[in-house]
């Protein structure tokens, strides 16, 4: 596989990686990554064929899998881990003023984008502590840290997971584990491309204007700092919340 330009090329060689929410989108760019850093990546998603022609281009291994599920992430840890690697990327949202939702759609968000994050970590972390290394990267978003006009209970499930990253951190620093979290901002994706589909060209305006960078993000750029924290040369940095976002959070 060709190298990707300022990926850590060589340094992950021998690692395996578990990926969640791994066959499109942010997720997919992060398998190529790592992969490109020499992985073996388990690309866990529901999305069974995107996996499978995914793991085929990168040499990875496809892992059906519904993250929500604490059994059934245990026993696909068990049969393909251990791993050095966890990127935990699968996630939901949905569009809505919090008095418009419901405690199904509340339960739902919750479960997909925070206690998936404490399944796959339980079951990952005690073959890290047993190799006296690993690397968990938890993909939240600023909504997390800033708020979300329209997504309360997604910003409280990623500010969850920031919170929980850092707890994390503080239990196994001293035990070679480092965990951090990447915070993305508006990501040029399929499923944001839908929204500004929805929304027209004053929504759209509305997400870059609310980055100093005046864009949109791309996968690759969200790929290129969860590898970082990946990779051998971020083993001083945990406990870290690292925003992709074109300065979205910058002042607040």
């Amino acid at each position: 596989m060709a190298a990707v330009a300022g990926s850590p090329t060589g340094e992950l060689q021998g690692r395996r990686a578990l990926v969640t929410g791994g066959a499109s989108g942010i997720g997919a760019a992060i398998v190529r990554r790592l992969a490109a850093g020499g992985a073996v990546v388990a690309i866990a998603d529901l999305q069974a064929e995107a996996a499978r022609a995914l793991a085929q281009e990168v040499g990875g291994i496809a892992v059906t899998l519904d993250v929500t599920d604490f059994d059934a992430v245990a026993a696909a840890v068990t049969d393909h881990g251990p791993f050095h690697i966890l990127v935990n990327n699968a996630g939901i949202d949905q569009h809505a003023f919090f008095t418009r939702t419901t405690p199904v759609e509340w339960r739902r968000l919750l479960a997909v984008n925070l206690e998936a994050v404490f399944n796959t970590t339980h079951a990952v972390l005690p073959g890290m502590q047993a190799a006296g290394y690993g690397r968990i990267v938890n993909v939240a978003s600023e909504a997390g840290r800033l708020g979300s006009r329209g997504g309360a209970v997604y910003a409280a499930a990623k500010g969850g997971v920031i919170a929980f990253t850092r707890s994390i951190a503080r239990e196994n620093g001293a035990k070679g584990i480092t965990a951090n979290v990447v915070a993305p901002g508006p990501i040029d994706t399929p499923l944001l491309r839908q929204a500004v589909a929805q929304g027209g060209e004053k929504l759209l305006a509305a997400m870059t204007g609310a980055t100093l960078a005046g864009r949109l993000g791309t996968p690759e750029e969200v790929a290129a700092a969860v590898a970082f924290l990946a990779s051998e040369s971020a083993g001083f940095i945990t406990g870290e919340a690292l925003g992709v976002s074109g300065g979205m959070g910058a002042g607040a």
